[in-house]
């Protein structure tokens, strides 16, 4: 499954920002080490090598942070207009354009994923941003009518919250941040950006261009660190009136604990465990490749990856046969190979956590029908790889159907009948994304509605578009993800009665 060196060389802004070594936090504008001094090491995944040392911020770091957000929100970034912001988006919106080979080659080498991939992720990076520039100037209040005696006016507008702590995942910090961000610079809110220590160059680098085109100190704050510490006392400290945060549902259960100290709403996308169903009368030429990619991209290092693959009885051995033949074309290799599909995952311990879920699949009598193994090869040494992995004859009660693996392992649940699809489907904590192949329109309708899911597709996988957003139930989180809903997070209302 791997290939020939077909290596990508670092241009020459990538290899000036990647040689850097040390790396601080970004707080009020300036580049600063923590203050205890303490750092932490951030490694290639493809080949286990030290990149260089993050400052490993703390509740110290996150509270100087927090005071240059909120000196930044109550100072001269409250009395930039709505058209000031959008046009420092649009300027935004430019500059990643122009740097982006050079962020996608650090996304690359911070976080794995195949330099087919983090280019290819331009044009959502942009949509993003021209979607919250959109916005800036859609953040509208009504004038509303009463029923009180005399004359009074009534209306309403929204308003800037303040200061918003974003805790963002190592699985694509180059887009994720961008959530946040976005929404942030259109509200008239500022941030202080925890990204996750597996991969926090990306955002670093996106905040000095920021800087770069006139951004004014404090506005955007990046503490990079440990969860269990900075990303800890972002979520509880009580000047901070939002977070968003993407990651693990028990990381969410303890900032819903955390957001009681000064009751902050919050914005969460948590696990999945998403169901992807295939009809007998599917386009199989279609449903194959698309239900294997809906796993295996990003290394199944998505939120919303369809991993567990309803196939109905009568096409299970074809679906089967195919899907093992296409997994076995799908070119695994270092980020920075040109032809690689998929990279490594983006750590030792996830590599660890993959392969004892591996194990636990066939122990627990599922048939391992291809991949399931750490690779080796020549060109692949001392990285964290895993070959993408089919299981077969999978029960949904299984902790390999039950339990969120994060990495390119598929399972394959046979079913009989459209209600079994939807029940089985629905048998799990989690209610993030889901699919449905069919060439039955009604079918399809009946599964879009019975499945609890914050996203369905039909005759597809993984497709998002900011304008539309997606969002989450159940054990799956809260808060929308783009469209309209998305800014409700970083405002709040407030009504007006004016008599006379």
């Amino acid at each position: 499954m791997h290939h020939q060196d077909s290596s990508v060389s670092l241009c020459d802004a990538a290899r000036e920002f990647l040689s850097r070594g040390r790396f601080g936090l970004l707080i009020n504008g300036q580049d600063v080490p923590a203050a205890s001094g303490a750092t932490l090491e951030t490694v290639d995944p493809s080949t286990g090598a030290v990149i260089g040392h993050l400052a490993a911020g703390d509740g110290v770091d996150v509270d100087r942070a927090v005071k240059a957000a909120r000196a930044a929100f109550q100072g001269g970034w409250s009395r930039w207009t709505a058209y000031e912001r959008q046009a420092l988006l649009q300027r935004a919106h430019d500059a990643i354009d122009r740097n982006f080979e050079e962020l996608a080659q650090i996304e690359t080498t911070d976080m794995g994923a195949p330099i087919s991939r983090t280019r290819a992720s331009k044009a959502a990076v942009l949509r993003m941003i021209q979607f919250f520039a959109s916005q800036c100037t859609a953040v509208a209040g009504e004038t509303l009518p009463n029923g009180l005696p005399g004359d009074v006016t009534t209306m309403s507008f929204n308003a800037p919250v303040g200061v918003i702590g974003g805790i963002i995942p190592w699985n694509g910090p180059l887009n994720g941040q961008w959530w946040i961000l976005g929404a942030a610079l259109a509200t008239g809110c500022t941030v202080v950006l925890k990204p996750a220590e597996d991969a926090s160059l990306s955002v670093l680098r996106v905040a000095g261009l920021l800087h770069e085109i006139g951004l004014p100190p404090g506005v955007v704050n990046v503490v990079t660190g440990y969860g269990s510490t900075a990303g800890a006392a972002l979520s509880r400290h009580p000047d901070v009136d939002r977070i968003a945060f993407t990651g693990s549902t028990d990381t969410g259960r303890r900032i819903i604990e955390a957001s009681a100290v000064n009751i902050k709403k919050l914005q969460l996308e948590l696990g999945g465990k998403s169901p992807d169903i295939i009809f007998a009368d599917a386009d199989l030429d279609k449903a194959v490749p698309g239900a294997a990619m809906g796993v295996f991209a990003n290394s199944g290092q998505i939120c919303f990856a369809g991993t567990r693959v309803f196939v109905q009885r009568p096409i299970v051995e074809e679906f089967c046969q195919r899907v093992a033949a296409f997994t076995r074309t799908v070119r695994v290799g270092p980020g920075l190979n040109a032809d690689s599909q998929l990279g490594p995952l983006i750590s030792g311990r996830q590599l660890d956590r993959v392969l004892s879920y591996i194990d636990l699949g066939g122990r627990e009598g599922a048939k391992l029908i291809c991949g399931g193994e750490r690779m080796r090869g020549d060109n692949l040494a001392g990285g964290y790889y895993v070959s993408p992995t089919v299981f077969a004859d999978v029960a949904n009660d299984m902790r390999i159907a039950r339990e969120e693996i994060f990495g390119p392992v598929l399972s394959v649940i046979p079913f009989d009948t459209l209600d079994e699809a939807i029940a089985l489907g629905n048998q799990t904590e989690y209610g993030l994304g889901g699919a449905v192949w069919t060439r039955d329109i009604s079918q399809a309708f009946k599964v879009v509605k019975g499945i609890q899911s914050g996203v369905m597709w039909v005759n597809c996988y993984g497709l998002i578009d900011p304008l539309v957003g997606f969002g989450g139930t159940k054990h799956s989180g809260y808060g929308a993800k783009g469209g309209r809903a998305h800014l409700d997070t970083y405002l709040y209302r407030k009504t007006v009665y004016i008599d006379g």
